[in-house]
Order: C-alpha cells, then sequence, then structure tokens
C-alpha cells in the first residue's frame, strides 16, 4: 500500500474517541454560536505588524481593522475611514474616520492612534515605507481627522492603507502602536470584530476569539466582500483547535466535531470531496511556494550558485509532490515573480523554469562557482501540511547537485524566530527555508517582500540588488500602467540574475467545510460574515 492510499484509509477508519483531547461538545450545540476551526498552523505571535505569517494576518483581521479594505476584486474603498479629500495639487490628503469606532478596552478610537499605527507598520512594511517616504507630515487635525502632506504626489495611498497579504495596517491604540517596530506587542487590543481572549489561549492549543459588541459595522449598500463593506459577527466565539496532524484533523471533520479546516492535506482532498456533508473551497487569493535564501552566509551569498540551481528545480515536480497529480486543478507551474493574470505579470525569461531540467549542468556550475562542501541547512516545519512535503522535495534536489544538506526538524513558530538570525548556521542560523507568498502581495514589485534587493533592511534573507531597488523607484515614478508593466519585465529579468529567492510553483490553499457553513470569504479565512444554517 502507498503513502497516499494509507492516509486515505486512515482518515476513513480514525477512531473518534482519540479527538477527546481537542473536542469537549458537538460544534452545533448552542444554537451554531460557536465556531470550531482548526487554522494551517499554531498561533505565537499577536502582532500583525511585527509579523508576515499568514496565520498571524488571519488572527489580526480577526482582532484588528484597517482605514480601506479590498472587494473580491481587489478595488479599495475605505473601511475605518468614512472617507477622504484630496487638494488640487494632489499634495494633501484629509482622511475622516468613521463615528463610533472603538477598541476593544472600550476607549474611542483617535486621530492620534492611526497616527502612531502608520508610522509604526511602515517602519517594517516594504508598501508602507514607501508611503512614509514621500510623506513630509502626518498629523492629527482633530479626534476622527488625519491629515498626509506629501513631498510629491501618491495615488496609492488608499491601497497601501489597505495592504492585504504581508504586514498588515493594523490601528491600535496610540499606546501600543508606540512600541518598537523591532519588538513585538503582547497586548492583543484591536477595533475589530472580535476580541482575542487571550486569558483562554493555549498556545499549540487553542485560540479563542470573542463577538466584541462595540463593534459598529459600516452601513455600506454593498454587500461584505473581502476586507471591504460591514463586517457582521454572527457567532458569538471563534473557537482554533491547533492540530497538525492532517489525519486527525480530517476525521474531525468528517464526525462533525469541528466546522472548518483551513488547510486540507493534499492526501485527504479525494477524501473529503466524496463526503457530501463537507465541501471543499479552493481559496481566490492564490499563493506561491518559494525557497528563500540567506544571502549573508556560504554558499548561497554566491549568486553564481543560486543562479545554477535554476536549472535544476522543475516546478511541476515540486507541485505534484506536494499536492498530488491528482489535485492538478490545485496548483499551477511555470510561474515567475509575479502573480499570473495580475497587470504586472509577464513571461519574460519564464524559459528558464519550463526548459527541460539539467541536474548535471547545476552541479558542475555550482562546483565551479566554488562551492566547497558547505553545510546547507534546512529549516523544516513540520507542522505545517505542504511547507514540510514540499520542503523535503527542494531539499532532495539540493541533494541531487551535490550540496552538503542537513534538514532540521521544528515547528513553524520557531521557524518564524529561527529564520531572523543573521548567524552562520553552526551558531542558531540557517541557510534555505520554504514559505509561501500571497498572490495579492506579488501584485506588484512595492509590496513584494521578496524582491527588495535593500541589504539589512530586506526581508529575511536580506539580499543586495541594487539593479531591482532602481527599478522598484521607476515603478513607483512611472508616468502609467504600460510603463511599468515594461518595467516589471525589466524586474524579472534582473531577478533571474539575483535570484533573491526561486519560485517554486503557485496553489490555491482548500479549505474544507461541513456544508451547514455559508458565506464563506473566498480569499482568506476571514470568519466575518460567516454564518450556519440549520
Amino acid at each position: 500500500m502507498n503513502r497516499r492510499d494509507f492516509l486515505k484509509l486512515a482518515a476513513r477508519s480514525a477512531v473518534f474517541t482519540q479527538l477527546a483531547p481537542f473536542f469537549t461538545a458537538p460544534a452545533y450545540a448552542a444554537g451554531k454560536k460557536e465556531l470550531r476551526y482548526i487554522p494551517e498552523a499554531d498561533l505565537n505571535i499577536l502582532d500583525p505588524v511585527w509579523s508576515t505569517s499568514t496565520i498571524v494576518q488571519v488572527y489580526g483581521h480577526l482582532v484588528f481593522d484597517t482605514l480601506y479594505g479590498f472587494d473580491k476584486d481587489y478595488n479599495v474603498h475605505p473601511q475605518m475611514a468614512e472617507g477622504h479629500a484630496i487638494s488640487d495639487d494632489k499634495l494633501q490628503w484629509t482622511i475622516k474616520l468613521r463615528d463610533g469606532l472603538q477598541f476593544h478596552d472600550g476607549k474611542p478610537v483617535l486621530a492620534k492612534d492611526c497616527v502612531a499605527s502608520i508610522n509604526r507598520w511602515g517602519k517594517r512594511d516594504f508598501m508602507g515605507a514607501a508611503l512614509l517616504g514621500v510623506v513630509d507630515t502626518m498629523t492629527a487635525v482633530d479626534d476622527r481627522t488625519l491629515q498626509f502632506k506629501l513631498k510629491k504626489p501618491f495615488p496609492l495611498l488608499p491601497m497601501t492603507l489597505a495592504t492585504s497579504g504581508s504586514n498588515m495596517p493594523a490601528i491600535m491604540p496610540e499606546r501600543i502602536a508606540n512600541t518598537s517596530p523591532t519588538e513585538q506587542i503582547r497586548e492583543s487590543i484591536g477595533s475589530g470584530p472580535y476580541r482575542f481572549a487571550k486569558d483562554q489561549w493555549v498556545s499549540g492549543s487553542k485560540a479563542v476569539f470573542e463577538k466584541f459588541a462595540g463593534y459598529k459595522p459600516r452601513s455600506d449598500a454593498f454587500p461584505p466582500t473581502y476586507t471591504a463593506g460591514p463586517k457582521i459577527a454572527h457567532f458569538e466565539r471563534i473557537v482554533w483547535n491547533i492540530i497538525p496532524d492532517a489525519s486527525t484533523a480530517a476525521a474531525a471533520l468528517q464526525a462533525g466535531e469541528i466546522d472548518m479546516i483551513e488547510m486540507v492535506g493534499a492526501d485527504f482532498l479525494p477524501v473529503l470531496k466524496a463526503d457530501p456533508n463537507i465541501k471543499l473551497l479552493p481559496r481566490t487569493t492564490p499563493n506561491f511556494a518559494v525557497m528563500r535564501f540567506n544571502h549573508l552566509q556560504p554558499p548561497f551569498n554566491n549568486p553564481a550558485i543560486r543562479r545554477a540551481l535554476l536549472k535544476a528545480f522543475d516546478q511541476k515536480a515540486i507541485m505534484a509532490g506536494t499536492f498530488g497529480e491528482e489535485n492538478k486543478e490545485f496548483w499551477q507551474s511555470g510561474v515567475g515573480f509575479f502573480s499570473p493574470d495580475s497587470p504586472m505579470a509577464t513571461d519574460v525569461g519564464l524559459d528558464v523554469f519550463t526548459s527541460p531540467r539539467d541536474i548535471k549542468k547545476a552541479a558542475e556550475e555550482i562546483k565551479a562557482a566554488g562551492y566547497n562542501g558547505e553545510r546547507v541547512v534546512v529549516l523544516d516545519p513540520v507542522d505545517y501540511p505542504w511547507t514540510h512535503p514540499c520542503t523535503l522535495l527542494a531539499a532532495d534536489t539540493l541533494k541531487q547537485v551535490g550540496l552538503n544538506v542537513d534538514i532540521q526538524a521544528m515547528d513553524w513558530g520557531t521557524l518564524m524566530q529561527r529564520r531572523l538570525s543573521k548567524e552562520p548556521s553552526d551558531k542558531g542560523g540557517w541557510n534555505v527555508f520554504l514559505t509561501a507568498l500571497s498572490g495579492m502581495s506579488n501584485f506588484n514589485p512595492v509590496g513584494h517582500i521578496g524582491l527588495r534587493g535593500n541589504g539589512n533592511e530586506a526581508w529575511v534573507g536580506w539580499p543586495t540588488a541594487p539593479r531591482l531597488e532602481e527599478l522598484r523607484q521607476q515603478w513607483l515614478d512611472a508616468p502609467d500602467e504600460a510603463t511599468q508593466k515594461k518595467i516589471c519585465e525589466e524586474i524579472q529579468k534582473q531577478a533571474l540574475i539575483d535570484v533573491p529567492y526561486i519560485p517554486l510553483g503557485g496553489f490555491a490553499t482548500v479549505s474544507g467545510y461541513r456544508s451547514n457553513i455559508t458565506d464563506i470569504q473566498l480569499q482568506r479565512p476571514l470568519f466575518f460574515t460567516m454564518t450556519a444554517k440549520g
């Protein structure tokens, strides 16, 4: 019996009494006031400004709110903002807050809170940094009004303040937002539709969110859509059960012990697809698997070695091995550095991924570039449904080209802390890790965390790529979309020279949920608007 057949059988024959430590009552009790959910990883960071991790961003959108939001077509709308006015010369933006906004501690949301929050966020997020780079002054005019005075026009201001997919521009109380951007916040006080029940939080086991009675949804005519429109909490409680084992999670969903799994393990998609009580939902915001290098330490501080690997990695084989050939409707190969079908997407240079692979040639080039047997530490998050198998496949390719690979197993939370180290691998550092970049963060080069080349200020991995930085600024200064698209072609060409990371393919997160759960946001798990029938 092969691995996939064994896992499918395990899901069908799971002994549900073994789930008792995780669940104490049916999810549908008490008039469906509680939604029980299995997230894709453990929650161990409470700062959506500090971390780009998907799980932290999902938590962030439950607890916090933003000045602007995106609809399902990625158009921008006011959210906490009532609206804005722009001066004739485009150098002054005045934003008015909605009336009645309040934090979970009962205090009103004020313009000064927004100023402090944007200042802190802008020091961590690349889109935010681009905005702050053109801000002359940002002030609270009164309790409900904040004003930006710019050095030059910045038409992307509302889109920037609606950023989703990387660091969240979450609005926090001023005293919390004054925390250094290099430190994590420890309090969880937002103004979103749910409050985080920190006293019920058990890291590695459970996280609880309770409906915030003081939340005032927008009164827009259009229905809730992605992060825009009225956010309505239909459940009194949302309970996250942390269950990294895919078989246990699938069995719990089939038994009705939980309502929803955020990321169904690829081996269990056919099993759950056949169950009439369960529905599968491919998320419409794609993810892109990437292999990120530590550019500070050997051997990947050598760009020739990074470029040689482009000949060896097979996107199709990696995606099929991770998600299953039988699930190919959920993944794609032949992807570059921008989200396919997005305005900036280009196929320039993509033959480097679609041409026949040449392991032997890659190995020869790596040796010729001076590789001397240095140990390559690969961080392997064994509790992450797709990243663990994908990491093993990537590590196998690294071995095939002659690298001295050391796979180190850990949970995702440990990986997020470990990847911050700039030390050599034998002193607690690392050389390679795999992660996913959200499709929205790949729409343009400004918010694209993987394409920054500003050294120690770049995303973990810290590449120095001056030409990428020049092209990014050219894109910001471009007069029209046609010019921006041409610049993105040059950016993709340059990325294949600098190789800040290797794209390994695109995939849709597939959620599984009980058939009585309705009104699920397609882009990512946001929970507001979600309801239960019957």
